[in-house]
């Protein structure tokens, strides 16, 4: 018999607002600690450095985080002009340096070339993996690699202020796998003036806006306090980017136990993913098909 996961049944999303300094696994980690979770997860990773809105799935949320890491996600940063650094924002050594400076129209003109769908090569020093070992434990040991560019789509890119001649404050909107300090230095170079990412804050990510979060010192603040648990959002919530179904008693029971059942309700196309509810409550997701839904995972109904 398989052993019994550890902590409370609790399901929900649990929204923090990141500071600098704790990576993205150790938000999690303190969130799941202070409720006593028995599984937690997150939607979209955030550098260390990064700070923001970072969504923690807690039990069948889980099953609903692929919806917030495909959803557009928004970021502020400022880029530093003048120098590019081997990590391409502030934590990194200094590689190269530039005199010039660009101005406010010359930034404008340049962007449109990074909106839509555009090709980008991750930082040396990310998470992606290399023949097994990410690139970030090579480029640490010293070693420059060829990285293969990715695919990514670019809602927008926009200048919202420029404080100094060195410094401009932008806005990102972007799908998953965006790297924000590869903007900052592929826009350096474009500009002719190299750049670097100085800060960065993620302020929206799918449906979860900063009106949503908590400092993440409340964590620890309210740990093992029931009133952590009143800040949690329903399961629900991760689910806003697809069509909801809405359906029968009989048809939630086949649908949790993996069989296809008839919905109502919907404004889903066919083929589309989608989620069943019952009474307002999600019982399964999947993809719907000519008045059926047809379950891939099941939301699995708990209590502490």
């Amino acid at each position: 018999m398989a052993r019994r996961k550890k902590g409370l049944p609790i399901s929900g999303w649990l929204v923090i607002d990141k500071p600098a300094g704790p990576t993205s696994t150790d938000v999690v980690n303190k969130v799941r600690w202070a409720l006593d979770a028995r599984k937690a997860g997150h939607a979209g990773t955030l550098d260390p450095a990064a700070t923001g809105i970072l969504a923690v799935a807690l039990g069948e949320a889980t099953k609903t985080v692929p919806y917030i890491t495909d959803a557009l996600k928004a970021y502020r940063f400022t880029v530093n002009w003048g120098a590019a650094t081997n990590t391409d924002d502030a934590e990194g050594k200094v590689i190269e340096t530039s005199e010039h400076r660009p101005d406010a129209d010359a930034i404008r003109a340049a962007l449109p070339a990074f909106e839509g769908d555009i090709e980008q090569v991750p930082p040396q020093f990310s998470a992606v993996k290399i023949d097994g070992e990410r690139a970030y434990a090579r480029a640490r040991a010293g070693e420059e690699m060829e990285l293969a560019a990715r695919p990514l789509w670019v809602e927008s890119l926009t200048l919202v202020d420029m404080p100094d001649r060195d410094t401009a404050v932008l806005e990102l909107v972007c799908g998953k796998g965006g790297y924000v300090r590869s903007i900052a230095r592929d826009l350096g170079r474009a500009l002719g003036c190299l750049g670097h990412v100085a800060t960065l804050r993620r302020v929206w990510s799918g449906p979860f806006e900063e009106s949503d979060a908590m400092p993440f010192a409340e964590v620890d603040a309210l740990a093992k306090d029931p009133a952590l648990r009143d800040r949690l959002l329903p399961l629900e919530a991760g689910l806003t980017e697809i069509a909801e179904c809405r359906c029968s008693a009989e048809a939630a029971t086949r649908l949790r136990n993996g069989n296809p059942a008839q919905v109502i309700a919907t404004d889903a196309e066919f083929g589309e993913d989608a989620w069943a509810s019952h009474m307002g409550r999600a019982v399964a997701i999947g993809t719907y098909k000519a008045g059926m839904l047809h379950p891939r995972r099941v939301i699995v109904e708990e209590s502490a």
